[in-house]
């Protein structure tokens, strides 16, 4: 039965920021260099020398590797495969936080997704997609707060669903930002037609992120009830999906998962620190031949009874009622943008008074010790009025049309699902 084993890992790979990062890299480096991977997907590899020291290691096992960049700090994300890559593509996400986000950094790093499509000697045609979703809003309180995750969560579907109706197997991996039962994961399984290979795999919780067992978790009791209860949280995941209608295609194969766990939660042999701030994650996919050219064997039954029914799933859409709380949250991150828009640009007005009255005050300034303060304030009040005007004017745009086209696309696929499917539970 041919195999192909994939795996994630959000390295953290920030420079000057993540700590005992050069150690870390070296390690996982040499973990996937005695792995018996097939595809790899990275995320935070910001630094180039850290890819490729990562891409000197892997590549007599992972000849075929792409570096994905976007943004002013580049999108952090890495392919690297067994199999020959025939194209790739990168898609950056219309929205990524705020300018003056400075501690974020998601606005100047362009988060992404990136996608490399390599040809399986089976398979043929297999798209494999990276990301890393906008991390700002957590998991608690209103969803307007999750508004760019939740566009990231609809563009990522809207390309995952494409490479599916060019007839193309898709694994999709990353670090979505988000629980298993949220809604922009509900946006991206249910658009998408994608299925979790853990969820596929496994009957319990897997925890990626916030976890006892790293060493770089805030040792002090968490108060995040989720964290509480599962003693940390899933946010790294691998998709997957068949090409779409595989019922035109019954003797085309069949990408099924076989196993999924949690990887590198021990610490770096000889180091007292993890990996990295996440757990990586590790699927097994194995292909099913169509039965009329094979036959069924005892083997192949067992394997495979898990996800039977994820082959006969011919259609997958969001439900109304997600789409409605996806329209809903959208909605009322156009409000608060809006109002804040208007605080800047009033703020903006009254650093142009400042600076007019500064100008005319400093005429004739009788104490020379004043100049110099008198300086300073004017750069401080210039800096602020310019930062106010792009905020307020250039970003507040951008940020609002992004959202209202986002609206639109969502109330015309509402308005579609109106007639074709009926109306289910998140």
């Amino acid at each position: 039965m041919d195999v192909i084993q994939v795996a994630t890992l959000n390295c953290w790979g920030l420079k000057y920021v993540s700590k005992n990062r050069r150690e870390r890299i070296a390690a996982i480096a040499d973990a996937f260099s005695n792995s018996d991977h097939d595809i790899v997907a990275l995320q935070e590899l910001w630094v180039e020398t850290d890819y490729n020291t990562i891409q000197g290691a892997v590549s007599h096992r992972l000849p075929y590797s792409k570096r994905f960049l976007s943004g002013a700090l580049g999108a952090g994300l890495a392919i690297f495969t067994k199999w020959p890559i025939i194209s790739t593509s990168v898609t950056p996400y219309s929205l990524n936080g705020e300018p003056m986000d400075v501690a974020g950094g998601d606005w100047f790093v362009g988060k992404a997704v990136g996608s490399v499509t390599i040809m399986h000697p089976i398979l043929g045609r297999v798209q494999v997609f990276d990301t890393h979703l906008y991390a700002k809003g957590g998991e608690s309180g209103p969803e307007y707060k999750r508004a760019h995750r939740l566009v990231n969560a609809w563009e990522f579907a809207k390309v995952v669903r494409q490479a599916a109706e060019l007839g193309n197997y898709v694994i999709a991996m990353g670090d979505f930002n988000s629980i298993p039962n949220s809604l922009p994961m509900h946006v991206i399984l249910g658009h998408a037609g994608l299925f979790d290979a853990w969820m596929v795999c496994n009957n319990h919780y897997g925890v990626t992120a916030d976890s006892p067992l790293n060493s770089y978790r805030n040792p002090n009791p968490s108060l995040d009830p989720l964290v509480r209860q599962y003693h940390g949280k899933r946010l790294d995941y691998i998709l997957f999906r068949q090409p779409s209608h595989p019922s035109d295609n019954a003797g085309i194969p069949k990408l099924e998962c076989q196993d999924s766990k949690v990887i590198f939660t021990t610490l770096i042999p000889g180091n007292d620190c993890s990996f990295s701030d996440h757990f990586g994650v590790e699927a097994t996919f194995v292909i099913g031949m169509p039965e009329a050219v094979n036959g069924p064997t005892p083997e192949t039954t067992n394997v495979l009874k898990s996800t039977a029914s994820i082959w006969a799933r011919e259609t997958s859409e969001m439900s109304t009622t997600t789409v409605s709380a996806v329209l809903g949250a959208l909605q009322v991150a156009y409000r608060v943008s809006l109002g804040r828009s208007r605080r800047e640009l009033v703020t903006f007005a009254l650093c142009i008074l400042a600076l007019l009255i500064l100008m005319v005050g400093s005429v004739g300034l009788p104490v020379s010790w004043a100049n110099p303060i008198l300086v300073l304030f004017t750069i401080a009040i210039t800096w602020l009025t310019t930062t106010m005007l792009y905020e307020g004017f250039l970003f507040g745009n951008w940020e609002r049309r992004a959202l209202r086209s986002t609206i639109e696309e969502l109330e015309l696929h509402k308005q579609s699902l109106a007639g074709k499917y009926p109306r289910e539970g998140l």
